[in-house]
């Protein structure tokens, strides 16, 4: 029997700074999705591993691989005021893949947490606690769920994290570039984050946190008029800035480096180049960024340049179009994952 209820998603765009969340509701307006913006995952359990350290006591890691950062530098401060870390192997891969090397940090890969250490659960998802947070306000959690995270790839040995996650990018465009085709029901065994989300909530959808900010910006309205032409957008996060060259819904050349290494200047000079199709990947490289690749059918003319994400104050005043889609700039990846789910079913 086919339900009458409208149809809810929830989208949950998961940052290095905050978690973002969008409930879509069938038949009701953007603007009046339920949204928030809350502490990233990786902060939350950073402040607990802090509590711990100035407790003195010893830290047990428990859970699945997470988005490092924040909590990983958290980790090694504890370790650094003398005090003893063990992990499960699952949740040491938030520190990193190689676990030889997480352990030459002090760590001890233990499967359960020695007498007196306080446990802290690694995951990127808590739909338990969201959900309870959310029945005060008499909202319930919507049944089909999308999640955006940030996923490097887990690199062979000798290999650049780097080079790696710039590999997976090449080969999404090499491969037809349509945007939609990176929202996973099954991710590549390599996306090990997206997988680690996958044990958490077996049913989502999962997508690269800048993919989705992409798609996303559609939602934009004056994005969405310049659809049919070839275009730049851009998504300046936290960590990573992602820029793209996109017709459609089809990307066609993009390059990706680290926000923390870029100024505006340097921001303006790299969109100009890969506008004008001369950006080269080994200059991208060679900066601390992960890389450019421009497909050799990509359109010659790029007029417009629209910019979207938590640091976008980076490019104020080199005259780029500011994205706002339906008037909230921080869900923007939210609308591209749930823009994502409805486009397979």
């Amino acid at each position: 029997m086919q339900s009458n209820q409208p149809r809810k998603i929830l989208a949950i765009d998961i940052g290095g700074g905050t978690q973002d969340i969008v409930i879509y509701e069938e038949g009701e307006s953007p603007e009046n999705f339920v949204q928030l913006i809350l502490p990233s995952p990786t902060a939350i359990v950073a402040d607990r591993i802090e509590e711990i350290t100035r407790a003195q006591q010893g830290l047990h890691l428990s859970g699945t691989l997470m988005g490092g950062g924040r909590c990983v530098r958290a980790i090694k401060r504890h370790l650094k005021a003398g005090f003893p870390v063990t992990a499960e192997e699952e949740a040491a891969k938030t520190i990193k893949d190689d676990l030889e090397k997480v352990k030459e940090l002090g760590i001890v890969i233990k499967e359960s947490p020695p007498e007196g250490y306080e446990v802290v659960e690694t995951k990127d998802v808590d739909l338990e606690t969201l959900g309870k947070a959310l029945a005060l306000y008499h909202v319930d959690l919507p049944a089909e769920v999308a999640v955006a995270v940030q996923d490097h790839g887990e690199a062979p040995p000798g290999v650049s994290n780097r080079y790696f996650r710039f590999e997976h990018w090449k080969s999404f465009i090499e491969g037809g570039g349509l945007i939609f085709e990176l929202g996973y029901l099954n991710p590549p065994d390599y996306l090990t984050r997206m997988k680690a989300v996958k044990k958490t909530v077996p049913h989502a959808l999962v997508m690269d946190t800048c993919a989705a900010a992409i798609l996303g910006s559609f939602g934009d309205e004056t994005v969405k008029s310049k659809q049919g032409e070839s275009i730049v957008l851009v998504n300046i996060g936290n960590q990573h800035t992602f820029a793209t060259l996109i017709k459609e819904y089809r990307i066609y050349g993009l390059f990706e480096h680290h926000t923390r290494l870029l100024d505006a200047q340097k921001l303006a000079a790299l969109i100009e180049k890969l506008r004008k199709k001369v950006l080269t990947h080994e200059e991208v490289f060679e900066d601390g960024g992960h890389g450019c690749y421009i497909a050799q059918d990509a359109p010659d003319s790029y007029v417009f340049v629209g910019v979207t994400g938590p640091r976008r104050s980076l490019a104020q005043g080199l005259g780029f179009h500011m994205i706002n889609p339906y008037g909230n700039m921080m869900v923007t990846g939210c609308f591209g994952l749930i823009e994502t789910v409805k486009n397979r079913k």
